[in-house]
């Protein structure tokens, strides 16, 4: 008698290398996917996973973020497989070391001038094998615009969705079910 798998035509649907054919990440995705398999350190492991993303999902963190959540672990590497973005509303940037996908020029430029330093993921593979001394971090996917788009249909009872609306004004989506004295409201 054999086992009757009822899920043997299922696929795995998880990345196993990066869609992009940029020549850079997938050196980084042979160095991760060696470390990963050679060193028995679990940050290898989301590093090279987070390498497989697409942009969606490796979405930009803030240097006022980045700041916050390095907050305890000054001494540590900040580590984001993304871009770490400039953010002009803030004045002082503390000396920090990060290692990152991207970097933008205004960002790059205020670590430095901080005097901390900026590294890329195999500069961090040689510093740091098996991740030790680094915070891995990563921005917030909910952040997009479109977002707010999903969920149950705008205009349904409990839902703060927002509608697709050519604009916003006193014309559109303000009568009936936006207000008790046209029909209902939710």
């Amino acid at each position: 008698m054999g086992i009757d798998i009822a899920n043997k035509h299922a696929k795995s649907r998880n990345r196993t290398a990066p869609k992009s054919d940029n020549v850079y990440l997938l050196l980084l995705v042979k160095l991760f996917r060696f470390l990963a398999r050679r060193t028995n350190s679990n940050f290898n492991k989301v590093v090279l996973k987070r390498l497989y993303m697409s942009r969606i999902n490796r979405p930009p963190v803030s240097l006022s973020r980045l700041v916050a959540l390095t907050k305890n672990a000054s001494l540590k590497t900040a580590v984001v497989v993304g871009t770490i973005t400039d953010d002009e509303r803030m004045e002082v940037v503390p000396k920090m070391s990060v290692a990152a996908l991207h970097v933008s020029q205004g960002a790059r430029a205020r670590i430095l001038n901080a005097g901390g330093e900026v590294l890329t993921l195999d500069q961090l593979a040689l510093r740091a094998p098996t991740g030790s001394n680094c915070v891995l971090l990563r921005g917030q996917r909910t952040a997009r615009e479109a977002v707010k788009h999903f969920g149950s249909g705008p205009g349904t009872p409990g839902s703060s969705t927002k509608p697709y609306v050519r604009s916003k004004g006193r014309k559109f989506e303000r009568a009936r079910g936006r207000r008790a004295s046209r029909g209902y409201k939710n």
